[in-house]
């Protein structure tokens, strides 16, 4: 499916084959409708085998500049996928991009992010121009990374994206650059164009109880709120089941659809994914620092908060571009969303990101942590649906 307005197209293709090269030839035929295409994104799944895909990808593309990531589950207009491979291709005379990757990123997050963000020096200044990340999930430190690409771009640059994943394994994560696949990586697109993106952000969890004082931590470890055990306040003020209390998988399977809400860096709300039970210490242990004296609370959600917030980030990223209409969008949603939401209530969601899409191709992928904001702030997000639209 392609859409195109003036100077500039934006087109997507899926396969669900499981021979990973035809599933990179069937999709990237389907989505290069125009020979003028500036870059290439695929999401693939991780039971694929990346290389095969970037095989076939390249093969017909003839090389297009690419990046990519594996996830935990595909987004089109048409449906949300397991098992496939998703890849939008974009172009037009009206587009300008340039794609970068930063490997060896851990304990280096800062410097990555800043040799990354110096990709969007090539494109031009007299565009609107977006920073696209697809980090490793696994890294961790990913704040750390925003800030040293937020270091180069300053305020007058937005960035958006979406951290690769492998599922619940959380065993390994691959990212995708040209024909090259990468662990410890971050993949990135600086994208330019003569019209407006447009961005939206929306969680869809609600506050449960009053906020409470992080009095103690330690690294990414929440151990003590309110002067008492974190873990054993978020174990009953959440009525967790009696598994959680003491199994790690079943305390995991609660904490997806819990995550902490704490007050973001530029106003307003920010959630923090509970990643596992810290036993011992009676803490919970998260994907980022939590900082100590910060103010947080606990949260939870269900299909009619998570439906709604996608309502209001489509809206949010389609009202940015003015009166111009989208192109195309990019869905950067949380695998948490997609755990509670469910089957028919993914269904739901997509319909809803297709109908603010207007006719409008639609591609995406269920990340684990998402980034959106521009200098600086609101940068970082867990547990949230990032929308990208262009016009």
């Amino acid at each position: 499916m392609i859409r195109t307005s003036d100077s500039r197209w934006f087109s997507v293709g899926f396969s669900i084959s499981p021979d990973s090269r035809r599933a990179g030839e069937e999709a990237v035929h389907q989505a290069l409708r125009a020979t003028d295409a500036k870059v290439i994104m695929v999401f693939c799944s991780d039971t694929h085998d990346p290389r095969a895909i970037l095989a076939g990808v390249n093969a017909v593309s003839g090389g297009v500049p690419l990046i990519g990531a594996t996830t935990s589950g595909e987004i089109t207009h048409e449906a949300t996928h397991d098992r496939s491979v998703v890849v939008t291709a974009i172009g037009g005379p009206g587009i300008e991009a340039t794609t970068a990757v930063a490997t060896g990123v851990t304990g280096r997050q800062h410097d990555a992010g800043a040799e990354l963000a110096r990709c969007v020096d090539a494109v031009s200044p007299e565009h609107h121009r977006v920073l696209v990340l697809m980090p490793d999930d696994l890294a961790m430190g990913h704040r750390d990374l925003l800030d040293g690409a937020y270091s180069v771009l300053g305020p007058g640059v937005p960035l958006v994206g979406g951290c690769a994943n492998d599922g619940p394994r959380a065993h390994r994560t691959r990212q995708l650059h040209g024909d090259e696949v990468f662990g410890d990586a971050v993949a990135a697109v600086a994208l330019g164009s003569l019209t407006p993106f447009g961005i939206g952000v929306e969680p869809g969890w609600r506050q449960v109880g009053e906020p409470m004082l992080v009095t103690e931590t330690a690294g990414y470890d929440v151990l003590r709120l309110d002067n008492e055990p974190a873990l054993d306040l978020y174990l009953h003020r959440l009525g967790a089941p009696a598994p959680a209390h003491d199994d790690p998988e079943a305390f995991a399977r609660f904490a997806s659809a819990h995550p902490l809400g704490l007050t973001r860096r530029g106003g307003g709300p920010e959630m923090r994914c509970v990643l596992s039970a810290d036993f011992d210490r009676r803490g919970l242990v998260s994907t980022a620092a939590v900082p100590h004296g910060a103010m947080v609370w606990f949260t939870e959600g269900g299909q009619d908060t998570i439906i709604a917030a996608t309502e209001l980030a489509c809206a949010s990223a389609v009202r940015a571009l003015g009166d111009r209409r989208p192109i195309g969008l990019i869905a950067f949603d949380c695998m948490s969303r997609k755990d509670v939401l469910g089957p028919e209530g993914t269904a739901h969601e997509v319909g809803i990101i297709a109908e603010h899409a207007a006719g409008a191709p639609v591609s995406g992928f269920y990340a684990h942590g998402e980034s959106a904001g521009a200098g600086g702030i609101d940068d970082h997000r867990d547990q949230t649906l990032v929308v990208l639209a262009m016009s």
